[in-house]
C-alpha cells in the first residue's frame, strides 16, 4: 500500500472513530443512523466502481468493480426493503456526511489518474475502505443494533463484505505484480 492509501485508510478510520470534529461517536448512534451510514457506505463504493469501470481498462479491477456495484446493490435493496417493512426512515448523521466529504476528496483524486496508476490507487482504497468499513461494521454498528431483523441484515452482508475485502486484498497483489511485470 502506498503513502497515499495508508494515509487515506488512517483517515476514515479516524473519522470513523471519532466522527470527525464532532463529539459523538459510532457507538453511540441508534439503528436508523447506523442504516444511513451502511447505506451510504454501499453508495460510495458503488460510486467508486463506476469511476473504475470508467477508467480502468484493466480487466480485474473492471471485474471487481461490477462485482461492488451488483453486491453493494443488492445489499442496500434489501436494506430498503427491509426499512420499508419497518415503516421508518434511514437517518442522515455526522458520519454518513463525513463519509460522503472523504468520497467527494477521493474521487477528485482517482478522477486525475489514468491506467495503472489508478488501478493501484483504486485497489489500495478498495482494500483500506472495506478493512475500515468491515470494522465499524462487526465491531462497533452490529454490537450496538437493538433491531433483530436490522441485526440479522448486517450480520449476512458483513460476511459478503469481508469477501470484498479478500478480493481486494487479491486485487492489491494483482495490480502491484501487472505494474512489475511491465
Amino acid at each position: 500500500m502506498n503513502t497515499k492509501s495508508i494515509f487515506a485508510a488512517a483517515a476514515l478510520s479516524l473519522a470513523i472513530a471519532t466522527g470527525g470534529a464532532h463529539a459523538e461517536s459510532p457507538a453511540d448512534l441508534n439503528d436508523l443512523e447506523i442504516a444511513h451510514v451502511a447505506y451510504t457506505a454501499d453508495l460510495i463504493d458503488i460510486r467508486y466502481a463506476h469511476l473504475a469501470l470508467a477508467i480502468s481498462k484493466n480487466e480485474d479491477v473492471r471485474a471487481f468493480a461490477n462485482s461492488m456495484i451488483n453486491d453493494h446493490t443488492h445489499v442496500n435493496d434489501e436494506a430498503l426493503a427491509l426499512l420499508k417493512k419497518l415503516n421508518a426512515q434511514p437517518v442522515d448523521n455526522f458520519l454518513s456526511r463525513q463519509l460522503n466529504a472523504q468520497a467527494d476528496q477521493l474521487v477528485a483524486e482517482l478522477s486525475q489518474l489514468t491506467g495503472a496508476e489508478f488501478d493501484k490507487r483504486y485497489a489500495a482504497n478498495e482494500l483500506a475502505y472495506h478493512q475500515a468499513v468491515n470494522g465499524l461494521v462487526a465491531g462497533t454498528f452490529v454490537p450496538n443494533i437493538d433491531n433483530a431483523e436490522v441485526k440479522v441484515l448486517f450480520e449476512e452482508a458483513i460476511a459478503i463484505f469481508k469477501i470484498h475485502e479478500d478480493n481486494a486484498a487479491a486485487l492489491v497483489e494483482d495490480v502491484s505484480a501487472g505494474a512489475m511485470k511491465k
